[in-house]
């Protein structure tokens, strides 16, 4: 089996990794990679979203299976074009993937399928939407309604927090088209938990819980980033809460269904466990980032089985054997995200870090220059252990982060520490 890949960050580097051990695939491609996946894998210097140059890459590789990472290639089409190619596509239309592209509408899909969830208005000026801030109490959530990179959230716990990310919206231009629509929405309590489900021919296939770490800073403190680090399985939920989640994924694919829209790849479930119950804060049309790199690890049968089953439409064929072992990844980022940040900083390490016993280094943002990795974003690598235990697997990504150094290196060192006291280890 020949696989394409799609993106360049951490979550494509533990697709790769995955992909990489299955006797299925004989030839594996990478667009654009990174310096981590191209010790795997062959690079291509394609943009990910850059639809056009991807299909004819496509067309030049003949892949098997086109594997979709980032959500703005689905969100325009990409998936859609390669199967009109007649090539496999693991992800969802640019029809479904407006679950992610546009948080208004996700909204009418969880009103279509009576899905539990804050209370939210959608707005394009500036009077009524703050308004609707003083109505919900004065705590509220701001979102971009499109695509803002993981950084259209705004979490006010006061008004003029939140009449501010409103202006910053709408009257800034803070995230360009993508926030000329803003959704507010009431402020929820509670853990959060991260729901992965494959979805194929309307049915859904749990792969089980994750929760990730937005905050910059240990005690969540600190501006969101992308995710600060994750871990799975979650001692604190019960089999009738997961039961629930599951159920709400399920939900979602069947009001999809109701509006004539089917849904094949990945559904990321973002859930607030509140006091009534587990509520939709938001959905991803494809793998999360960093808790792919705490999922797949923990897959037991063959990644690339199971991605193509999904692509082709195989649900039956769709097994999932999760690990009883744990997962935790450890981000590693450069100094000054997620705001300003210097790149092309070289970064020592990496090979004491992959030599620790149940660690492996996933790379996000590196690159090569002058026979040195370098950094190349904000966060830079994903260093994930696994072991029998949380506090196992713990112990395990913090060693290899040990490891490694660069100027300016930036990492929590709280990662599902409160975890470890939970099972007690």
């Amino acid at each position: 089996m020949r696989v394409l890949v799609v993106g360049g960050g951490g979550r494509e580097h533990a697709l790769t990794w995955g992909l990489a051990r299955s006797p299925l695939v004989t030839e594996l491609h990478v667009a654009p990679g990174n310096a981590g996946i191209a010790q795997l894998a062959t690079c291509h210097d394609v943009v990910a979203d850059d639809v056009e140059q991807m299909v004819k890459l496509v067309d030049q590789l003949a892949p098997d299976l086109v594997v979709v990472g980032p959500e703005a290639p689905l969100v325009a089409g990409l998936a859609d074009r390669v199967r009109a190619m007649g090539v496999p596509a693991f992800g969802p239309g640019a029809d479904a993937a407006r679950l992610e592209g546009s948080k208004a509408w996700s909204k009418q899909v969880m009103e279509a399928g009576a899905i539990p969830t804050a209370r939210a208005g959608t707005f394009t000026e500036v009077g009524p939407a703050v308004a609707f801030v003083r109505e919900l109490g004065g705590r509220a959530v701001v979102k971009a309604d499109g695509l803002a990179a993981g950084k259209g959230v705004t979490v006010a716990m006061e008004p003029s927090a939140a009449e501010q990310a409103i202006r910053d919206c709408l009257e800034g231009g803070a995230f360009g088209e993508a926030g000329e629509t803003v959704v507010v929405e009431e402020l929820l309590e509670g853990p959060e938990v991260s729901s992965f489900a494959l979805v194929a021919g309307g049915q859904v296939v749990h792969l089980g819980l994750s929760q990730d770490f937005k905050r910059i800073g240990d005690g969540d403190t600190g501006p969101n980033t992308g995710g600060m680090g994750a871990y799975s399985p979650l001692p604190f939920v019960d089999r009738a809460t997961e039961g629930s989640i599951e159920d709400i994924a399920e939900r979602t694919v069947a009001a999809l269904g109701s509006m004539g829209i089917g849904y094949s790849g990945l559904l990321y479930t973002g859930v607030m466990l509140t006091a009534d119950g587990p509520k939709v804060l938001e959905y991803n049309c494809r793998f999360g980032d960093p808790e792919t790199e705490v999922i797949v690890p923990r897959l037991a049968g063959d990644l690339a089985n199971l991605l193509m089953a999904v692509a082709t439409d195989r649900p039956g064929d769709a097994e999932v054997v999760m690990s009883a072992d744990a997962a935790v990844t450890v981000v590693v980022a450069s100094g000054g995200y997620p705001g300003v940040y210097e790149t092309r900083v070289p970064i020592d390490g990496l090979d004491a870090a992959a030599e620790v016993p149940g660690a492996v280094v996933f790379h996000a943002g590196t690159a090569q220059a002058d026979g040195r990795v370098v950094t190349a974003g904000g966060r830079v690598l994903s260093v994930t252990g696994t072991g029998a235990s949380i506090g196992e697997a713990r112990d395990h990504a913090y060693a290899a982060v040990a490891r490694v150094s660069f100027e300016g290196m930036t990492t929590r060192t709280d990662i599902a520490q409160a975890a470890t006291y939970r099972e007690g280890t």
